[in-house]
């Protein structure tokens, strides 16, 4: 019986990143995500997929970083892939605010010097 549920376990964790991925490539086709920032999402969605095909990679990486419980391990992958993917969209909010703050400049400039023809032209 406990064979059963590992193996209806592995199944699901199979199923559920193939999902995983069809999902991220519907939204990349459909222009929901940039293909630039898919990369992360890909990359873990392999990663996870990987660790469903061949669970041993799990165990042997838990014993790697001295954690008993291989499902432990997992959770701390899936932690460090969270932190990775924020990281990224916090460098991809920096970069918009620093344009945006470089077009709010330029329109102001732009208004000034509209404002300055108008008062020479009239």
């Amino acid at each position: 019986m406990n064979k059963f549920n590992i193996d209806k376990i592995q199944y699901f964790a199979i199923a559920g990143s193939v999902l995983f991925l069809i999902f991220v490539i519907i939204l990349v086709r459909n222009k929901k995500i940039k293909e630039e920032y898919s990369i992360l999402w890909f990359l873990f969605g392999i990663i996870f997929l990987i660790i469903s095909v061949w669970r041993e990679i799990l165990i042997q990486f838990s014993n790697f970083i001295g954690i008993a419980y291989p499902p432990v391990a997992f959770i701390l992958i899936l932690i460090f892939a969270i932190f990775l993917i924020l990281i990224q969209y916090s460098i991809v909010i920096s970069n918009l605010k620093e344009k945006n703050k470089d077009l709010v400049q330029r329109l102001g400039l732009l208004e000034n010097e509209m404002k300055k023809m108008e008062k020479h032209t009239d």
